[in-house]
């Protein structure tokens, strides 16, 4: 599933292409996503101007000059682009002003696009729970301690909870984990402020360089036509029973709140 510097390379594509262009036309299938589409509504945007690309958590609110918001969710294959072809997976298509339509594609259906004003984005459940970004001010290690001090949870569930730090999934928890040296089932009590403030710090690093490196390119997702090149400096994440760059002791694999994790027994403590 894409994660925050996935949906932040897809937003920053957005502001970059999208922000000033005119919306002609609007085509939407009846196909059913993980909710139905708006389709009344979006036929209505002939007229509409993007005028902002905006990231809250891993959702791409597009703003229009009518006041209307598109929430979007990639889910688990779910892409934005450019580009003139129909594919048999395309369920929005937005005709524009200048060059070539912005077409919503998702051949698994995981995602979702909704049509929202001001007021009902602010009751919106996707978003009215959400915890803080990683990237902003208030993420820091106090703010990891707050939540951790006094719970037996696994530090990387308190990480992938959405309702603590919004953005962080899979790989880049592992791969922070791996930086800050702290074995992913260590339960959060255990953790100092100290290593708070460490994991944060390296929380914060590798969703930085991730971003830089536009995000990562496995499996059924494709950050943009090219894809991301993070997957090159991954250091434990999908590298099973392959050497630690730091120790070499093989990287090791468990499942996790269902979840598949990948650390170093030797360095992660």
């Amino acid at each position: 599933m894409p994660e925050l510097p996935e949906v932040e390379t897809v937003r920053t594509a957005m502001d970059c292409h999208l922000v000033g262009r005119t919306i002609l036309s609007v085509q939407s299938s009846s196909k059913r996503l993980r909710e139905p589409l708006p389709r009344k509504r979006l036929s209505k945007l002939a007229g509409s101007r993007f005028v902002a690309a905006k990231r809250r958590a891993k959702f791409l609110l597009l703003q229009l000059d009518n006041e209307m918001v598109l929430v979007v969710h990639l889910g688990m294959t779910g892409n934005l682009l450019f580009r003139n072809e129909r594919q048999t997976h395309d369920h929005v298509v937005f005709n524009l002003d200048d060059g070539p339509p912005l077409v919503f594609s998702d051949p698994r259906r995981f995602g979702m696009m909704l049509a929202l004003l001001p007021h009902e984005l602010e009751k919106c459940q996707y978003l009215r729970k959400l915890g803080v970004e990683p990237l902003e001010g208030d993420f820091d290690g106090d703010h990891l301690y707050t939540y951790c001090r006094g719970r037996t949870r696994p530090i990387k569930s308190l990480l992938l909870d959405s309702r603590i730090v919004v953005g962080v999934g899979n790989i880049y928890a592992s791969e922070a984990l791996f930086r800050a040296r702290i074995r992913p089932t260590t339960r959060c009590k255990r953790l100092s402020r100290i290593r708070c403030s460490v994991l944060a710090e390296k929380t914060i690093e590798v969703l930085t360089d991730a971003i830089s490196e536009g995000g990562t390119t496995i499996s059924d997702y494709l950050g943009s036509a090219t894809g991301g090149r993070f997957q090159q400096h991954l250091a434990v994440y999908g590298r099973t029973g392959e050497e630690c760059f730091l120790c070499k002791q093989p990287i090791r694999k468990i499942t996790l709140a269902g979840r598949s994790s990948f650390y170093c027994s030797n360095c992660q403590k």
